[in-house]
């Protein structure tokens, strides 16, 4: 990749795009194109194939998804593969019909088995049956990252992957039912806070393990893979690190500023026990994290206090 490349950021306004455009223009890549939504909506296959003609991009970063926590995945099954699939089919095609040189396709951690070997490695994929609460989401990155993989395979296109683990940082959704662990987690401290609480009552013993990747190291990582001549097919993207709910509970309300108790609802489900993707080969590599959970959790803090102010903040 060269910095005179056009870039095609899918996904720019989000979480994820936003941090690798960042991310590319700290790098010195200024020719970066990013359309919102209503600019540019991939979900019609002609209107994307159009806009590939008129921009020709060099390189295209796949970031654009529908995403969700547990709820939401588990409530529209059929909306979470449907779009995503339509997503990942319009852009992947696209690129291959109009000549583009690479394109870095990102998915989730999500896609390997359910009961998949911890951590887990690349070579799990495929080997088992999938979490049944985000079995549409997972399926269609599944078949994204095969389209990479196969159009590499057959005709010598520069298309591969990236799986991320748990992300956070700016630009994160909070909202009540809808957002993920962390997100969820910085919002009921900070709003438990306000209100004076004296508790924050936590689901289960919080002793499962999860591990979270601050979404600039993420960023930090697909320029890396983007940089180099022979990426793998797949890699997984996670900081190898993990740690309780328990124990981040703790440091959310620390860096809050929370100083009540937590307490836990025994009578609530954990969850599954571990889940830890194996960065072996993404170290192997040549690259690693920077940002530490604590250090990330004060970034993220000071994130959504700034988003909040401004009234930007997704809730």
């Amino acid at each position: 990749m060269h910095n005179t490349d056009k870039i095609f950021v899918a996904g720019g306004r989000g979480m994820v795009g936003g941090a690798i455009i960042r991310a590319l223009k700290a790098n010195g890549y200024c020719n970066i194109l990013s359309p919102s939504h209503a600019e540019l909506d991939l979900t019609n296959q002609a209107q994307t194939l159009d806009f590939f003609k008129e921009n020709k991009p060099d390189v295209v970063v796949m970031a654009a998804a529908k995403v969700g926590g547990i709820y939401a995945n588990n409530t529209y099954p059929a909306d979470f593969i449907s779009i995503n699939l339509q997503l990942a089919v319009n852009t992947v095609c696209a690129a291959h019909e109009t000549g583009v040189g690479r394109l870095l396709y990102l998915g989730s951690t999500c896609i390997y088995p359910k009961f998949a070997p911890q951590p887990i490695p690349e070579s799990a994929l495929l080997t088992g049956a999938l979490e049944p609460t985000n079995e549409g989401y997972a399926v269609a990155k599944i078949a994204g990252l095969k389209l990479c993989e196969f159009y590499r395979k057959q005709y010598g296109d520069l298309f591969h992957s990236a799986m991320p683990t748990n992300l956070y940082g700016p630009g994160d959704n909070y909202h009540e039912k809808n957002s993920h662990v962390l997100p969820a987690l910085l919002r009921r401290f900070h709003e438990a806070k306000v209100r004076g609480d004296k508790s924050v009552e936590m689901w289960g013993t919080g002793n499962i393990l999860r591990e979270f990747l601050h979404v600039d190291d993420l960023a930090d990582a697909c320029v890396f893979l983007l940089g180099l001549d022979n990426p793998p097919d797949l890699v997984n993207l996670g900081s190898g690190e993990e740690i309780s709910i328990g124990k981040l509970a703790e440091l959310v309300a620390e860096t809050v500023g929370f100083k009540g108790e937590i307490t836990h609802d025994l009578s609530k489900p954990d969850g599954t026990p571990r889940k830890l993707s194996d960065t072996t080969l993404l170290r192997s590599l040549g690259w690693k994290p920077k940002i530490s959970i604590r250090d990330g959790l004060k970034l993220a803090y000071t994130d959504f206090l700034r988003e909040l102010d401004s009234g930007k903040i997704r809730m």
